[in-house]
């Protein structure tokens, strides 16, 4: 009797502990079934204005065009007050891509419509470094990078999808002067020809929120990029959103572009995949203020363009107004909420963080981008960052070193401190000719080796 309840005491201890190694074993491997498909790399967004001003955002402090998406997203990060792009759409896409000013890289021809350049294979893109990394990769959008060549097409530059235009949406008659068709690429194909520029943004979005859907569950992170056509000229929403902002036609297409981020960050929330996804919104470069006579055509009015808040200069200048635009990042998992910086911050950094983030193998050539992660997860108070070149259609026209920036193609050098004066209204070069000759040198330097020209006026 005493050695029959014996036996059935150890049995019973035996099933009792393979129960308990079974419901160990099961929880380490299953930690939680809510997040246990979810990859520990976070998820890139990329989105991305074009021609949209420093000022044109409520929360930038435009007086009458509402942003309460984009506001509410820049609430939940770190909002930049001194983000710095280049002055037009090509090199600005260049930076993002590369990391590198595009003075460095050799795209062998023009990337509008009818140019036959485009990224070289030498470029190892944002998208080629994290899909390398075990990400997948999608965009919808402007590309701008090349498009002659099937090699210089989204889908050969790492993205597993593409659905969007080439280039900017004003390159057809009667704003440019070519025979070339403005389509839809699905892919490396054309897949619609005419495209109705009305819905450009709604339809990005719908194809943005579909490809979140269906990554959002896998086991791989993704990069997504969406480069939005607005609010370059012509400017154009649908029906819905027009007439709907108290500041116009311009005003309607932010507000569409707003909306279009709310679609996306509720699409996060929905998928239940917020807090490990970083989400950056920029500007590619400041607002088209400076129209030539070509644009000023069929329905395209001055008063289409956006804000430079109270900064001097618009697009295509090396004054701020020209490359300072609006940019945020929000990240739950690391970065804080509710914070606004004045540190000085770079699009090549974007490359350069992300491909760090990502776990993603750098290129053996020179960037100009600077890995962020430790300012914007808080562990360094300042932004690596230091110096940012300013080049204008392959010119070095100016150099900001910490505060200074001197510009030196005005028949006398300007010499502005971005601290006290971001308005660029107060020339002291006058008065600091010792920090005007060190900034000079340096301009020398950077040029040679970038390859780049320097202005007219021997800097």
């Amino acid at each position: 009797m005493n050695i029959t309840f014996k036996i059935y005491h150890n049995l019973e201890h035996c099933i009792l502990l393979t129960v308990l190694l079974f419901f160990i074993t099961s929880c380490s491997q299953n930690p939680d079934p809510s997040t246990s498909n979810q990859p520990e790399k976070p998820n890139i967004i990329i989105l991305l204005a074009d021609d949209m001003g420093y000022g044109d955002l409520s929360v930038q402090g435009h007086p009458a065009i509402r942003t309460p998406n984009i506001d509410q997203l820049a609430s939940e990060g770190i909002r930049f007050t001194s983000f710095q792009t280049a002055v037009w759409c090509v090199p600005s896409r260049t930076q993002l891509m590369t990391g590198r000013y595009m003075p460095r890289v050799n795209f062998g021809g023009g990337t509008g419509s009818d140019g036959d350049g485009g990224l070289p294979d030498s470029e190892v893109t944002l998208a080629e470094g994290l899909k390398d990394a075990g990400y997948s990769t999608g965009m919808v959008g402007k590309w701008h990078l090349g498009y002659k060549e099937d090699r210089f097409l989204p889908p050969n530059q790492g993205f597993d999808s593409w659905f969007g235009l080439p280039y900017s949406n004003d390159m057809i008659k009667p704003w440019v002067q070519t025979d070339e068709p403005l389509g839809f690429y699905r892919g490396t194909e054309m897949v619609e020809h005419p495209i109705n520029q009305d819905s450009l943004t709604v339809r990005y979005t719908e194809e943005a929120v579909a490809f979140i859907e269906g990554h959002a569950n896998g086991e791989q992170p993704f990069l997504f990029y969406l480069g939005y056509a607005m609010p370059h000229l012509p400017v154009r929403t649908t029906e819905e959103f027009r007439g709907s902002s108290r500041a116009g036609l311009y005003g309607d297409v932010i507000e569409t572009i707003d909306w279009s981020v709310e679609q996306i960050l509720a699409k996060l929330n929905e998928m239940g995949i917020s807090e490990n996804t970083i989400v950056f919104f920029a500007s590619d470069n400041g607002p088209w203020l400076n129209l030539p006579d070509r644009m000023l055509q069929d329905g395209n009015l001055p008063w289409h363009a956006g804000s430079s808040g109270h900064l001097r200069g618009s697009k295509a200048t090396t004054y701020e107004g020209g490359s300072r635009v609006p940019a945020m990042i929000r990240w739950p998992a690391q970065i804080d909420p509710n914070q606004v910086t004045d540190q000085l911050v770079g699009m090549p950094d974007i490359y350069r963080t992300m491909m760090e983030i990502g776990g993603a193998t750098l290129p053996d050539h020179t960037l100009d981008g600077y890995d962020l992660t430790s300012f914007l997860t808080g562990e360094s108070e300042t932004s690596p960052r230091n110096e940012y070149a300013y080049f204008r259609y392959g010119v070095l026209e100016a150099i900001r070193i910490a505060e200074w920036k001197l510009r030196v193609i005005e028949e006398e050098p300007q010499l502005f401190n971005m601290q006290d004066d971001p308005g660029e209204r107060f020339n002291r070069a006058g008065d600091h000719p010792e920090i005007v000759e060190n900034i000079r040198q340096r301009m020398i330097q950077l040029a040679e080796e970038v390859g780049s020209e320097l202005p007219t006026q021997n800097p």
